[in-house]
């Protein structure tokens, strides 16, 4: 892509300067990605001591929308910086050089992505004209359906494996009646959201079969993302893959049995084969957490796992478009 001193989407560009003053600074690289419309500053090279930190976890990237069409990195990494070290940017490019209003950014860390949302949303970047930061929807799960009941995670990890790279982990739920039996769908959990975009593209492109069964492969839907300050107060566990013969009260005295007495609890909710049951104290819902995952009970594995907290008011339809990055004019041009 390079040809000499030039590098394609920053010769020529209107602020060429401006973006190599950039890269002598930071010694991060700036180049345009040709086909996919982005022109992507960074990551770190081999040899920059960003680059020993490893590569960013999931929750490390934010969307950033409202950006003047003639507003980039130069004037935007800055910015960012302020709230920690800049791992990646990708600036979404039109096709005559401008940007189209909106980039994603992946910083080092969770703290710092964190911090860009709470005090870069709404941030006046020129006189009169204020960015948009939240959270990005860093989906690294695919959805496959129409699995073959009798399967179980060892072999649809297997078998997918063999098809993409990339694959975390699989994810099978159990019938809710017969815990023997899968209930025809399972979550493909990725390293990267990128690595799950392209197997989703290979698969939905070439179509899948499974043990003479054709796949269903679509996005799963992404886990909510809830602040760990609020993650970290939550009192409340949900207990999955019950036996649907489970009681409340059978709930009930495991706990009891874990803490030693019975006065531990304020209530306790079963639903099908999932249950949520609610303590007093925080400590002692760890303790449950702790000693009753993956104990067997009524002829089932249980799962435990804290409660994320729901929220309970219906969100604006600017709130439902922002973090899908769809419904929302991100520059006022």
């Amino acid at each position: 892509m390079k040809a000499g001193n030039e590098i394609l989407g920053v010769t020529g560009a209107s602020n060429e300067t401006a973006l190599r003053l950039l890269m002598a600074r930071t010694g991060f690289p700036i180049e345009q990605r040709p086909g996919t419309g982005q022109r992507i500053y960074g990551p770190p090279p081999v040899g920059h001591p960003l680059r020993d930190i490893g590569e960013p976890g999931r929750g490390c990237e934010v969307f950033v929308g409202k950006i003047p069409r003639d507003c980039y990195e130069d004037e935007l990494i800055p910015v960012l910086e302020r709230c920690g070290p800049v791992y990646e940017l990708r600036m979404m490019m039109d096709f005559v050089g401008t940007n189209r209003g909106f980039c994603f950014v992946t910083f080092i860390d969770n703290n710092s992505a964190r911090r860009a949302v709470k005090e870069l949303n709404d941030y006046e970047i020129r006189k009169g004209r204020k960015i948009g930061v939240c959270p990005s929807v860093d989906n690294c799960r695919l959805f496959l359906g129409g699995l073959p009941r009798d399967k179980h995670r060892p072999e649809i990890l297997e078998n997918i494996s063999k098809l993409v790279p990339g694959v975390r982990d699989v994810i099978v739920k159990p019938d809710a009646r017969d815990k023997q039996k899968n209930r025809g769908f399972a979550f493909v959990e990725f390293e990267t959201h990128h690595l799950a975009a392209m197997a989703r593209r290979k698969l939905v492109n070439k179509g899948i079969r499974m043990w003479d069964q054709v796949i269903a492969v679509d996005w799963a839907e992404p886990e909510p993302e809830v602040d760990r300050e609020i993650m970290e107060k939550v009192k409340i566990l949900y207990f999955r893959n019950l036996m649907l013969h489970t009681t409340e009260s059978t709930l009930e005295l495991l706990c009891a049995e874990v803490l030693g007495r019975n006065d531990a609890l304020e209530r306790v909710k079963k639903l099908k084969d999932y249950a949520f049951v609610h303590f007093k104290e925080r400590k002692d819902a760890l303790l449950v957490m702790e000693q009753l995952n993956g104990r067997n009970v009524d002829g089932a594995d249980i799962e435990i796992v804290l409660s994320k907290p729901v929220e309970k008011k219906p969100a604006s339809k600017e709130e439902q478009a922002v973090p899908a990055h769809l419904g929302v004019s991100f520059d006022d041009d």
